[in-house]
């Protein structure tokens, strides 16, 4: 382990007051906390207590010499976003002069269409420019943003109207993926006919990709609404530092989806650290998350983290594979990309097309590749490593609840060793494909079994971290703390100790290299996308044939795990092909295509404890071939033949 890193993360741990106490001084404040940390009503972290800022006015306003800071350089000239979509064949570059200037606008729409501080805006947008603009002109007026992902369907955001109660939406007419609109005033005219909560305005984005149907009195276009209401400057509300900036939701394994609460000063800090200690960005640098501003990552690390250090962010609407698998590589070479962050998946994917249709392109600004989401796999690590001219390819591990890295290599804390070594150096971290590493400032991680007991090196367990979670991490689940307490902190095996639980199992090597190996409980990462096994199931429930339905996660080279669905019929009814196609349409109309369920097998029984609990291990293990592992619980052993026989076809 290296010796900075130790040291530095020793002192976040026994001295978190100086720790973060020294890096939120970097950042812009209009008041300086009272407290660093007030864990007075644990586990309600709450970090700079008594500060005061604003997020847009850290992101655009700084950078432009309006926050009276002389000692910054000004960058009204540089690029803050630069917009790609390449199967339209358009671009865009926006400097932090022209940013300020159209999030000073649409916050001016915000307020004189009655949005304040506290209140929701809905964001269901594909990634363009606007959808940025509109996330930190919410920030700038102390509005609460909640982007939705524009995969997802319409009862996913009739759900999100609902729980978020906002006061507005904003949409487009469409995206633009793999050659063809995609629409979507559409699903938010269907959310909101099955919505209960009715916002009072639409705000769409016409950008001539489909037509939009237009609801008279509600609907506005982005272009027309600006004309009548927008604003040449609005000042930025001065945000506690424990006032919310926005609402992401994310899977359960149980009911419907939480919504991640996130704070304003906590985020700042956090977000700004993780820039120069891990990803070891440098003044100019052009960084591109290859996300969607859908997720925890397009929200940290597209829309905040590189503005937050001066930045320039990439926006990119497509695929890695369209027009062609060389698409990619060559936006890097376009904009002299010097950091970029993906999944394991994207990789996966080039990784399937000939080198020629892949590699060609001039790397040489590229300085690192972080890739998050899932597990990292030996081969696609090796793919990637040659794939790149030999760039350090760094793996790190975190959850949309936490906004940033639990485990990391700190590229900016710790040279990174790449050569084929079998010693650790003193100095330095030596990369090791499938473990995310070392634990990030401020958390303290442990590997438990059932009773809460450590583990020792070498053996699985329940990956937990002990308080108190570091700046960043979600507030509570909006609108229900009990939910936040019962979902991350209420595990009986820990009795009365406080003890934020990950959901995930891991083990620790002989070096203290951490590895994740997924989640312990119910929830199913598609190509880094986190999707919940109840909602899959309710939708397949929903057709007339089911009466009993388990949903898994099984291990795919590709995507890195997909779903497949156990499905018990009522009598009367035949398992066919035509079947399994209405089912699963129903589950990419009630879930999100993401969602599509890659296998889907008819069975008479399932695998239920006595309780009648569905066994989902003994499932996942039969698709994956795996031993079965103890069934002394088991109701019915032979429903472990029926499923069986189901997964090989006979």
């Amino acid at each position: 382990m290296g010796k900075k890193y130790e040291e530095l993360h020793k002192l976040s741990r026994e001295n978190p007051d100086k720790f973060w106490g020294d890096i939120a001084e970097e950042v812009f404040w209009y008041k300086k906390w009272d407290n660093v940390l007030d864990d007075s009503n644990s586990p309600f972290f709450r970090w700079f207590t008594g500060g005061v800022t604003n997020t847009c006015a850290n992101a655009i306003d700084r950078w432009i010499g309006k926050t009276g800071e002389e000692e910054l350089p000004d960058k009204s000239d540089q690029p803050a976003y630069i917009w790609e979509s390449p199967d339209l064949g358009l671009s865009r570059t926006i400097t932090y002069k022209q940013l300020y200037e159209e999030v000073n606008e649409f916050a001016g729409v915000l307020k004189n269409s009655g949005v304040g501080k506290g209140d929701r805006v809905i964001i269901y947008m594909p990634m363009i420019p606007e959808a940025c603009v509109a996330a930190l002109a919410c920030s700038r007026i102390g509005a609460i943003h909640s982007i939705v992902f524009a995969g997802f369907s319409r009862d996913s955001l009739a759900f999100r109207i609902d729980d978020a109660k906002p006061k507005l939406l904003i949409c487009a007419d469409a995206g633009y993926r793999a050659g063809k609109a995609v629409p979507l005033k559409g699903i938010v005219d269907d959310a909101l006919d099955m919505a209960s909560h009715k916002p009072e305005l639409v705000i769409i984005k016409d950008r001539g990709l489909a037509k939009p149907n237009i609801v008279e009195g509600r609907d506005v276009f982005w272009k027309d609404i600006l004309k009548e209401k927008g604003e040449d400057f609005v000042e930025c509300e001065k945000m506690e530092s424990t006032d919310p900036l926005y609402i992401l939701y994310t899977s359960g394994t149980t009911g419907k989806p939480k919504g991640v609460l996130r704070d304003t000063g906590g985020h700042l800090v956090a977000l700004y650290h993780s820039m120069g200690s891990i990803y070891d960005v440098r003044d100019k640098d052009v960084y591109w998350a290859a996300s969607d501003i859908g997720w925890v990552v397009g929200h940290s690390y597209i829309i905040y983290g590189p503005l937050f250090k001066g930045l320039t962010s990439i926006i990119y609407e497509g695929t890695p594979i369209h027009p062609d698998a060389g698409v990619w590589f060559r936006v890097i070479e376009k904009y002299k990309v010097n950091c970029l962050f993906t999944s394991p998946t994207a990789f996966r994917i080039l990784k399937k097309y000939p080198e020629k249709d892949v590699f060609g392109a001039d790397l040489s600004s590229l300085r690192a590749i972080f890739l998050a989401g899932e597990p990292l796999d030996a081969p696609t690590y090796k793919w990637a490593t040659k794939a790149t001219g030999n760039k350090p390819i760094v793996d790190h591990y975190w959850q949309t609840e936490t906004g940033w890295a639990i485990l990391a290599g700190h590229l900016g804390t710790e040279k990174v060793i790449t050569e084929e070594t079998e010693s650790l150096p003193e100095n330095g971290f030596k990369i090791k494909p499938g473990s995310p590493t070392w634990p990030s400032w401020g958390w303290e991680l442990k590997i438990v079994d059932e009773e809460g007991n450590e583990k020792p090196a070498g053996e699985k367990g329940y990956l937990v971290a002990m308080p108190p979670t570091p700046p960043g991490v979600l507030l509570t689940v909006y609108g229900n703390d009990e939910r936040y307490i019962d979902s991350y902190y209420n595990d009986k095996k820990f009795e009365d100790n406080i003890v934020y639980t990950t959901g995930d199992y891991a083990i620790i090597d002989e070096d203290g290299y951490y590895y994740v190996l997924g989640r312990a409980d119910e929830v199913i990462k598609v190509a880094g996308h986190r999707l919940g096994t109840r909602e899959i199931e309710e939708a397949i429930s929903s057709h007339e044939s089911v009466a009993e339905v388990c949903t898994i996660g099984v291990a795919d080279e590709e995507k890195g795990s997909v779903p497949v669905a156990m499905v018990v019929l009522k009598p009367k009814y035949d398992g066919n092909d035509e079947l399994k196609k209405a089912i699963n349409n129903i589950v990419r109309k009630n879930v999100g295509p993401i969602a599509s369920l890659h296998r889907i097998e008819f069975v008479t029984k399932l695998p239920k404890t006595r309780s009648g609990k569905i066994i989902r291990r003994v499932i996942k293990n039969l698709f994956e071939d795996k031993d079965v592992g103890d069934l002394s619980t088991i109701e019915d052993p032979s429903a472990v033949d029926v499923v069986r026989k189901a997964i090989q076809g006979k």
